[in-house]
């Protein structure tokens, strides 16, 4: 069967400089394992699967894959697929908002120009880290414990463990060594400067450890966490790829009812079909 597709960069305002995800739109009668065999196929960090939603609140519902497992949240995937489901007629209840059902809860996407942004979730694990694990953490990323200067759980799907370095400097240092952990890192830059932080992600797959280009979730996730503490102060600009070659740009918001948002211009790169 035709199904209409789209491949779509996120989190830049220069194409191919983001972090891409895969959306297939039409999805009725796939199942989980159909679903799951496209995405190891696609080999992105992520391709998502529209659905009609079962939520009366929701225009839409979505499931994201990795290649090897599915997850409950994603951030630049929530994007593109709001995106997606817009470019291929989508009309949301609501005039600028979007409301997205997937596993981890209602999220709600905004429109802004040839920006999204969502609201970032609730997390699912907060609190201190053990030292033991920061030490492994610290193992993984090739740097002294002491270089560490706060962490956190801060998981909202993906299973983030947050680490605060002393600067941007020291987050683009990083060379990764093999990790069975989720590890976000963020460092500020110097003040005056166009980005406010640099953010780092690395997780393992198949026993490798990967870097992702701009990563949505571990953004929401670093703002509620330092935001909540005090140390990060809203609106502002965090860097992220720039060690790999990217570009990504993510805005980070908050209103007045203290809700997180994650933002950043979305594109369409490749339209067409796939048979599935």
């Amino acid at each position: 069967m035709q199904r209409r597709f789209v491949q779509i960069d996120v989190f830049s305002s220069r194409p191919y400089r983001g972090n891409p995800v895969a959306v297939v739109v039409d999805c009725d009668g796939l199942d989980a394992v159909e679903m799951q065999q496209f995405a190891r196929w696609t080999n992105l960090s992520e391709t998502t699967f529209l659905l009609p939603p079962t939520s009366t609140a929701a225009d839409y519902r979505v499931r994201f894959f990795t290649p090897t497992e599915e997850l409950s949240f994603a951030g630049h995937p929530t994007l593109g697929s709001a995106y997606a489901w817009l470019i291929h007629g989508g009309s949301p209840r609501s005039l600028n908002t979007i409301v997205q059902e997937c596993e981890v809860d209602l999220i709600n996407v905004r429109r802004d120009g040839s920006s999204l942004s969502f609201a970032a979730p609730s997390l699912l694990r907060g609190g201190a880290v053990e030292e033991s694990m920061l030490a492994d953490a610290a193992t993984s990323l090739g740097i002294r414990r002491e270089a560490i200067i706060d962490s956190a759980w801060i998981d909202n799907g993906p299973g983030w463990l947050g680490i605060q370095l002393g600067s941007a400097v020291q987050v683009l240092a990083i060379k990764p060594q093999k990790t069975n952990l989720t590890l976000g890192i963020v460092g500020a830059y110097p003040a005056g400067s166009r980005f406010a932080y640099e953010v780092r992600a690395f997780y393992s797959s198949g026993g490798v450890t990967v870097e992702d280009p701009v990563t949505g979730s571990l953004n929401a996730s670093l703002a509620q966490w330092l935001i909540g503490e005090g140390r990060f102060v809203p609106p502002y600009l965090a860097s992220q790829g720039l060690a790999m070659g990217h570009a990504g740009e993510v805005q980070v918001s908050m209103d007045e009812s203290k809700q997180v948002w994650i933002g950043g211009v979305v594109t369409a790169c490749i339209q067409g079909t796939v048979e599935m």
